[in-house]
């Protein structure tokens, strides 16, 4: 009896999360290979020209180019679909070139978007300026505000568009009431769960429609390559994202998946180890720094919500300290062990100050609105032993003036 690879969902939907995340979408060549084969071709041969007229209109399965399909590709979209619990994804060339396909693969002139105030530095400029240029109206609201979505829904409306939770405020969205208030208005909710992944929340169990994600960061998780993927149904994807993709070609290359797929089979240990870490270091900072922005702590406003959505909250949090940019770079240049790096999700602590680096190209104003204060620091919360990380902090703390 032949032995199931990883692409028969009839098996594969009765697989358990850890089960999935090592073997889902694995494909096996005539060679048998253990490992997902890594397959670096641009093209395809065909033993005759029927079969290639039939791949091309549909008619056939099979690989026809790179930009549409290639089987290492195929792999990891398959593996992500299953632990997102979607019916389909499409990978991307990076994290913003899914927000940018998850976006304008369904909005047109005239449309209208509602967003978070509380984003990425690019994501907000997606929806500050690169959407306004194709008369693509956008309103940006406090997405802790349940009252502010309904609030901002117009006839128009097409997209509800956040993340949770937010970067680098860590403000939480309640999945459910937004998703179920988007459903009721026939509006699609596209959802940035880079800061989670399906290993810490999955935003489709709440209703979500589309879950975009950089995989650059988690599901990566040691800062090897640029890497994005958009989850949702098989309509959705293949309907009315493909198009967009196929001919505007943001695509992720082989290599690439192969890299995310060896990270997938460890996302799960990483991400639920990270977030005890980062756990520990938030208790050991609070009382020490004027505000923390955990929302694993008790103190932060929407910690039960996030409980309630969450299985852990993440490698991810911020501080703000009073003395500004000042302070926050003195804290920065005394690290000896966290790297001053923007980059997130990876197994190595990281630190970076938002207002000077992800979020520099945004207005000060902008970034005042959604909490972006020059005292503000954020920090990834990597796999170090953790003793070793609160004597870093510590003293860089110190240094910076203040005291235990």
């Amino acid at each position: 009896m032949k032995k199931t690879t990883g692409t028969d969902r009839s098996i594969t939907s009765k697989w358990r999360p850890a089960t999935r995340a090592i073997r889902g979408g694995t494909w096996r060549s005539e060679h048998g290979e253990t490992s997902e084969a890594l397959f670096l071709t641009s093209g395809y041969t065909y033993d005759d020209a029927a079969t290639v007229a039939a791949r091309f209109a549909g008619d056939e399965q099979g690989m026809t180019y790179s930009r549409l399909q290639n089987p290492t590709v195929a792999m990891l979209e398959e593996r992500i679909a299953l632990l997102e619990g979607a019916e389909a994804c499409r990978a991307q060339a990076s994290g913003m070139a899914a927000m940018t396909a998850a976006l304008l693969c369904q909005l047109s002139a005239g449309d209208h978007c509602v967003s978070a105030r509380a984003a990425f530095g690019s994501c907000r400029w997606l929806v500050d300026e690169l959407l306004p240029r194709f008369r693509i109206e956008t309103t940006v609201i406090d997405s802790a505000d349940n009252d502010a979505w309904e609030t901002a829904i117009r006839p128009n409306t097409k997209v509800f568009f956040f993340e949770t939770p937010a970067n680098p405020t860590l403000d939480i969205v309640d999945l459910k009431h937004v998703c179920d208030l988007a459903k009721s208005h026939g509006i699609t909710t596209v959802v940035d769960n880079a800061f989670a992944t399906a290993a810490l929340q999955r935003p489709l169990e709440f209703g979500a429609d589309v879950v975009a994600y950089s995989a650059t960061k988690l599901m990566d998780g040691q800062g090897r390559v640029l890497a994005g993927a958009v989850c949702g149904t098989e309509k959705f994807i293949n309907e009315t994202l493909l198009p967009f993709q196929r001919n505007t070609g943001p695509n992720l290359a082989p290599f690439n998946a192969w890299v995310v797929l060896k990270g997938l089979e460890t996302l799960s240990l990483r991400a639920h180890k990270q977030s005890e870490n980062a756990l520990a270091l938030g208790k050991f900072m609070e009382g020490r720094v004027p505000q923390m922005l955990h929302p694993g702590l008790p103190s932060h406003p929407q910690h039960n919500l996030a409980m309630s959505q969450m299985d852990a909250c993440g490698p991810i949090f911020s501080f703000v300290v009073d003395g500004g940019r000042k302070q926050a770079h003195a804290i920065l240049d005394a690290l000896q062990l966290v790297d001053i790096s923007n980059n997130i999700g990876d197994a190595r602590s990281l630190m970076c100050h938002p207002a000077s680096t992800t979020h520099a190209g945004m207005t000060e104003q902008a970034r005042q609105e959604m909490g972006v204060v020059e005292g503000m620091l954020r920090i990834n919360v990597g796999l170090e032993d953790i003793e070793d990380l609160k004597e870093d902090i510590d003293e860089a703390l110190k240094a910076a003036g203040l005291e235990s």
